[in-house]
């Protein structure tokens, strides 16, 4: 079962929560625990200043996760934590890359659920498993490989 908060910070358009809710889902069906999160859609400001503060980059990511760091006695509840999206930046990147807004969303999604389950990408080995399996979870919505143009 999936807990999701979506919020809504930007004026700009956005997927319905339907999309943000298979999304999720799929990127947490390895997961057999509840899972309780949050995913939250900024400008650029918001997004410049979250990655500013926790990154020292000073500029808007296409998306921020942030992992619950709390022991599980502390909490009555499954969450796994937070994903901050830049919208225009997904927007650009889209376009940028040749992609559909809804493929690159999907896999943004995911990225991030994925980050928060533990998955990382800065370990070559890492990268390759964590790529792997966006690559099969994109390919089961009927998404291409985002990242054929890096191969």
């Amino acid at each position: 079962m999936l807990e999701l908060d979506l919020q809504v910070a930007t004026e700009a358009p956005i997927p319905d929560e339907a999309r943000f809710r298979q999304w999720c889902e799929l990127a947490l069906r390895q997961r057999s625990a509840p899972s309780e999160l949050t995913i939250r859609l900024v400008d650029e400001t918001e997004g410049r200043e979250l990655n500013r503060t926790w990154r020292h980059k000073d500029y808007a990511t296409n998306v921020l996760s942030f992992p619950a760091d709390v022991p599980d006695e502390m909490l009555d509840i499954p969450l796994l934590g937070d994903l901050v999206i830049c919208v225009p930046v997904v927007e650009r990147e889209a376009a940028e890359q040749g992609k559909t807004v809804e493929a690159h969303w999907a896999h943004l999604v995911i990225h991030g659920c994925l980050h928060l389950l533990g998955y990382d990408h800065i370990e070559d080995e890492e990268a390759e498993e964590m790529e792997a399996l966006e690559r099969e979870l994109l390919a089961e919505l009927g998404h291409p490989d985002p990242y054929a143009d890096d191969e």
